[in-house]
């Protein structure tokens, strides 16, 4: 994956081209999915709370974000660290979408899609415990 594409975070296209892609169905692509899950330790898996993860082809910008946005992935919801007891009272579940055109569209094997699959997995389960995309940067999650 190229450096100036941060897993996970709003990202613009260069437009430079330079890769072409690759090409995975989408049960291939959700299967690397299910393996990116299974590599999170039993532990921490266990804590996590309510939340539900998504296949979706695209992300599709929200009124008032530019149209060019690129996203490989999107948390969604109350990480643990903010939840208080009012929280479990009727809350929807968070939600992980992990957008598939984009992560095919920046990784030119197999292997790397696995691997930035994996990257993309784990970048939105930290935002679900409350860990920001500057840690994420501290910890060389990017």
């Amino acid at each position: 994956m190229p450096a100036n594409l941060p897993p996970g975070l709003p990202i613009v296209p260069d437009g430079s081209g330079d890769s072409p892609g690759f090409a995975m169905s989408e049960n291939d692509f959700e299967a690397a999915v299910s393996d990116a899950l299974d590599l999170i330790p039993p532990d921490i898996a266990r804590t996590m709370d309510n939340v539900a993860v998504f296949i979706e082809d695209d992300y599709t910008p929200r009124p008032g974000e530019d149209s060019d946005t690129v996203l490989l992935g999107l948390y969604e919801g109350v990480p643990l660290t903010e939840r208080d007891s009012w929280w479990d009272a009727g809350s929807l579940p968070d939600r992980i979408t992990i957008y598939r055109q984009p992560i095919l569209d920046i990784c030119s094997s197999r292997e790397e899609v696995v691997e930035e699959v994996a990257v993309t997995v784990v970048h939105e389960i930290a935002h679900h415990f409350g860990i920001d995309d500057d840690r994420l940067h501290e910890l060389g999650w990017d």
